[in-house]
C-alpha cells in the first residue's frame, strides 16, 4: 500500500507517570495517513498508555499530541476524529447487530436512511450480511470482534485505534482476523493504530511497527526493517527467532564472535567496538564439516511442519559436579538449656589459603555458623573462633562459641581444588563439595542461588579472570522431601547453540559445519541496559 507523507498523528516528548511510576519517558513519534501502525511491546511497556492518550481517555503529564496539524490536549475523547476498538469490545448486549453498529449515527441524530445505508455498507465491508438482527451475545467471538470494528468505521473517523483486539480469539480465528483486518484498513483507507505483543501479528499487519521497552520506542521501521535489520539485542528478541550473541567490531565490515573473524556489511562502529550479533535460523546452511565457517554437533532435531529445527552446538558448555552431604540437624544446646549454636564442616582451596588466612567473618559464612536463644530464637552473636586451620592441604578443626561459651567443633578440608577448563569456550568453573542440613535446604528461599553460595560455585574467562560467567545449576533430588545421603549437583555454563531452520534432515550427534552470507550477519548497537 502506497502511504502518503501526510503526518497525522504527532507525539512530541510525550511523559505519562501514574504517581512515582513512570510509564512513558518521552515518547517522539510520526504516524502518517493511511498508514497500519502496531505498538509492539511486552505488558506495561506504555502501548497502551500512549494509546489511550491519542484516543483521549488519558491525560499526558507533559508534551504534546497534535492531530492533523492541530494541538488536541485539551479536547474530549468524543470530540475527536478517532475511534477505539477495545479488547473486550464493550458491545452492548440489549442491542443486535444492526443497532450497534448504528448506535454513534443515532447520537449523532442522522436520517434513518443515511443510518441504513451506512450501516448495510458496514455489514458488507465485515462479511456479516444478513446478521442485522441477531443477539450480539449469540454470536462468535471472531463476529463481535467484527462488528466492534465496525461500529468504530461507521463514524467515519481519520484515525481508528486498536487494543489488543485479537487476544481473545483462538489461534486459527485469529490468524484470519489478522488478514481480515489488514483488508479492512486498506478498503477503508484510513490510519489504523494496533496495539499488540504479538510479533507475528505486528509482522503480518503492519506497514510500521514500533517496538517499546519501558515507556521508551526502541526502533520504528517497516516489519522488513525490523525483522532484518533491528537496532538492539531486545527488538532483535522480540521480533522473530534469531541466534545473538555477543560480539566485537574489529573494523568496518569485520566482526568477530566465539574466537573467529567473519566478514560482514556493517559500517560506522568504532575499532573493537562491543556489539551484539544476530543471524536468522533460515539464513544458516548447514554443510559439511570442511566447508563450514564453523563447526558444531547437531544436538536435537525437531520437525516442524514446513521445516526442521536444528540445533547446533558449537561451542561446548563447561560443568562441574560436586557431592553435597545432607547430615541430620546437629545443633548443640548449652547446658543450662538457654543457647543452641550449629554449624557445618567444609573445604577450602589451597590457592585461596596461599593468597590470605581466612577471616572469622569468612569463616563463620563457610560453615554457616549460627547461635541463637533457645527459647525467643533470636539471634546471638559468634564471639570466638578457634582454628588449628593452616596454608597446607589436610584436615583441620575449628571451633565456633558464644560469649557465654556455648560451642560447637567442626571440620576443615584444605583441597587442590580441581578446575575446569574449557578452551574452546575460554572459561573454567570450580565448585566445592559441601554439607548442608536438611532443615538448611528445606528452609532455602532460593536453592539455586543458595546452592551456588554453599558449594562456591565460580565461572570465569581464561583469558581475563576479573570476568564472570554465568552458571546455571542441576540437580535430581526433591528438595521437599530430602533425607540424609549424598547427592550430586552440577553446576555449568550454557554452550553456543545455534538454531538452524532447513528443509534437510540432519542426523543428532552429527558433527556438521554452518555457513552463511556477510549479509545475514546483522550487527547491533550494544545496549548497556541489556547487558545486566
Amino acid at each position: 500500500m502506497d502511504v502518503e507523507n501526510k503526518k497525522l498523528v504527532q507525539f512530541r516528548d510525550i511523559k505519562k507517570s501514574f504517581g512515582e511510576q513512570v510509564v512513558l519517558k518521552g515518547i517522539d513519534l510520526d504516524i502518517y495517513e493511511n498508514e497500519f501502525v502496531t505498538l509492539l511491546g511486552p505488558s506495561g511497556c506504555g502501548k497502551t498508555t500512549l494509546l489511550r492518550i491519542l484516543g483521549g481517555f488519558l491525560e499526558p503529564s507533559s508534551g504534546q499530541v497534535i492531530f492533523d496539524g492541530e494541538d488536541i490536549g485539551g479536547l474530549p475523547a468524543y470530540k475527536r476524529e478517532i475511534n477505539t476498538v477495545f479488547q473486550k469490545y464493550a458491545l452492548f448486549p440489549h442491542l443486535n447487530v444492526y443497532d450497534n453498529i448504528a448506535f454513534g449515527l443515532n447520537i449523532k441524530k442522522m436520517s434513518k436512511d443515511v443510518i441504513e445505508q451506512k450501516v448495510m455498507k458496514m455489514l458488507k465491508l465485515i462479511g456479516l450480511e444478513g446478521y442485522e438482527k441477531k443477539d450480539v451475545s449469540l454470536l462468535s467471538g471472531g463476529q463481535q470482534q467484527r462488528v466492534a470494528i465496525a461500529r468504530a468505521l461507521v463514524n467515519e473517523p481519520k484515525v481508528l485505534l486498536l487494543d489488543e483486539p485479537l487476544s481473545a480469539l483462538d489461534k486459527n480465528l485469529r490468524k484470519e482476523m489478522q488478514y481480515e483486518l489488514k483488508r479492512i484498513q486498506q478498503e477503508v483507507g484510513i490510519t489504523f493504530i494496533f496495539v499488540t505483543h504479538d510479533q507475528e501479528e505486528a509482522l503480518t499487519m503492519s506497514d510500521k511497527i514500533v517496538v517499546m521497552k519501558e515507556g521508551e520506542i526502541q526502533q520504528v521501521g517497516s516489519p522488513t526493517d525490523i525483522y532484518n535489520e533491528p537496532a538492539n539485542r531486545y527488538v532483535a528478541s522480540f521480533i522473530g527467532e534469531g541466534n545473538i550473541l555477543p560480539a566485537r567490531m574489529i573494523e568496518d565490515k569485520k566482526v568477530r564472535f566465539d574466537d573467529i573473524t567473519f566478514d560482514c556489511v556493517d559500517i560506522g562502529y568504532k575499532p573493537n567496538e562491543p556489539v551484539d550479533v544476530i543471524i536468522r535460523p533460515e539464513d544458516i546452511d548447514i554443510v559439511d564439516v570442511e566447508k563450514g565457517k564453523m563447526t558444531g554437533t547437531v544436538e536435537s532435531v525437531l520437525f516442524k511442519g514446513v521445516h526442521y529445527e536444528i540445533m547446533v552446538e558449537t561451542v561446548p558448555g563447561t560443568h562441574v559436579t560436586v557431592n553435597m552431604h545432607v547430615k541430620k540437624n546437629q545443633d548443640v544446646t548449652s547446658e543450662d538449656g538457654k543457647e543452641k549454636i550449629s554449624a557445618n564442616d567444609f573445604y577450602v582451596d589451597l590457592e585461596d589459603m596461599k593468597e590470605e588466612a581466612l577471616s572469622d567473618m569468612e569463616m563463620i559464612a563457610r560453615a554457616d555458623a549460627q547461635a541463637w536463644d533457645a527459647q525467643t530464637e533470636e539471634p546471638l552473636s559468634i564471639a570466638k573462633i578457634e582454628t588449628t586451620l593452616t596454608p597446607q592441604i589436610g584436615e583441620y578443626e575449628v571451633t565456633f562459641a558464644t560469649a557465654s561459651g556455648t560451642s560447637v567443633t567442626r571440620r576443615i578440608w584444605v583441597i587442590d581444588q580441581r578446575v575446569v577448563e574449557n578452551k574452546k569456550a575460554n572459561e573454567a568453573v570450580s565448585a566445592f563439595n559441601f554439607f548442608k542440613t536438611k532443615d538448611e535446604i528445606q528452609e532455602s528461599m532460593a536453592l539455586d542461588t543458595d546452592l551456588k553460595t554453599w558449594a562456591n560455585a565460580q565461572g570465569w574467562k581464561l583469558d581475563n579472570e576479573e570476568e564472570s560467567v554465568e552458571l546455571s545449576v542441576d540437580y535430581d533430588f526433591d528438595w521437599d522431601h530430602i533425607e540424609e545421603g549424598i547427592y550430586k549437583v552440577t553446576f555449568w555454563t550454557t554452550g553456543r547453540m545455534f538454531k538452524i531452520h532447513t528443509t534437510d534432515f540432519v542426523e543428532e550427534g552429527k558433527e556438521v559445519g554452518l555457513t552463511f552470507y556477510p549479509e545475514d550477519i546483522h550487527v547491533m548497537e550494544k545496549m548497556g541496559f541489556l547487558d545486566e
